[in-house]
């Protein structure tokens, strides 16, 4: 049986710890720079209603084993990683990455929230996660990569096209039946 409270993950450079309210101001000083919630659309200039939705995150009753990891470095707080259902109702399952531009570059979120995807496909048994993701968002296309995500296609997401990258068995096995499928139509049409 999977423990309700979230693991803790020790990297090299990282502790990737269960978020808790103490963790609040810095989650809100990290949204507060438009840099880092460039694609992500929110509450992020409004501090009344910027402070209500990162509460409400904080206070949601996510499934057993998903939830916000806040990513500690040696200088602190850098981010957070979230693993949860997408939008908060699912059914698909997402990863996502957050982190303070301070510590952009520096490998963090790849780092992060790779123990992250091995709880979910590994611990909770998924068989596939999802990080919808702007193409313009080079950096993160970059860690969804490095992770072994791969394009699935394109979503819509508030009023634009992203793309959906995906991980996990279920996704290996579409993408092997689609390159199958695309070799066949190669060299058989």
């Amino acid at each position: 049986m999977i423990s309700r409270q979230l693991p803790t993950f020790r990297t090299p450079r990282l502790t990737v710890r269960p978020r808790t309210v103490g963790d609040l101001e810095a989650c809100m000083a990290m949204d507060r720079d438009p840099e880092v919630t460039r694609f992500l659309p929110g509450p992020w200039a409004d501090p009344v209603a910027h402070r209500a939705f990162v509460e409400e995150r904080m206070r949601h009753e996510y499934p057993v084993g998903m939830g916000y990891w806040s990513i500690v470095a040696s200088e602190g707080f850098v981010g957070w990683v979230l693993l949860t259902p997408l939008d908060l109702h699912g059914p698909e399952i997402e990863i996502g990455w957050r982190l303070v531009r301070a510590a952009w570059g520096r490998g963090h979120a790849t780092e992060a929230a790779r123990p992250v995807l091995e709880h979910a496909l590994n611990t909770l048994g998924l068989e596939q996660v999802i990080a919808d993701i702007d193409p313009a968002n080079t950096a993160s296309v970059r860690v969804a990569q490095k992770l072994g995500f791969w394009p699935a296609g394109t979503v819509p997401y508030n009023g634009r096209r992203v793309i959906r990258y995906v991980a996990g068995p279920a996704a290996a096995a579409d993408a092997s039946n689609q390159s199958s499928s695309a070799a066949v139509t190669a060299s058989g049409s």
